[in-house]
């Protein structure tokens, strides 16, 4: 049964410029056509996130909300949102060698957090 949407096969006229590469070649193209239609996605994810965002990743975190609310207020009136608030934290946790709720209590109660930048 042929339907109202027949397609001329043109498969080898399409593959013609596969044709010559051998399946590491084929694995390596694939690859780098995967990583140029992921990295506008990665990007947008790093530049373009918002207040209720950085506040589930903080929930997830194990924060409350009260201090999930409070960190993402003082980190976005810092203009920091953008390296996102639990890698804030936990930056801060690294660099005090503290526990990150720690460090999360630490920027609430005042830690000039844009000095980690």
């Amino acid at each position: 049964m042929k339907s109202g949407l027949d397609r001329k096969d043109d498969y080898e006229k399409r593959r013609e410029h596969l044709a010559n590469l051998n399946d590491e070649q084929l694995k390596q193209r694939f690859w780098d056509l995967t990583d140029k239609i992921t990295e506008p996605l990665i990007d947008m994810a790093k530049k373009y996130t918002s207040p209720s965002i950085e506040r589930s990743v903080l929930l997830r975190m194990g924060f409350n909300s009260l201090e999930a609310s409070k960190i993402v207020e003082i980190l976005y009136k810092k203009d920091l949102l953008g390296h996102g608030a639990g890698n804030v934290v936990y930056k801060l946790s690294k660099k005090e060698n503290i526990d990150y709720k720690i460090a999360g209590k630490k920027i609430i109660e005042g830690y000039p957090a844009e000095q980690l930048f």
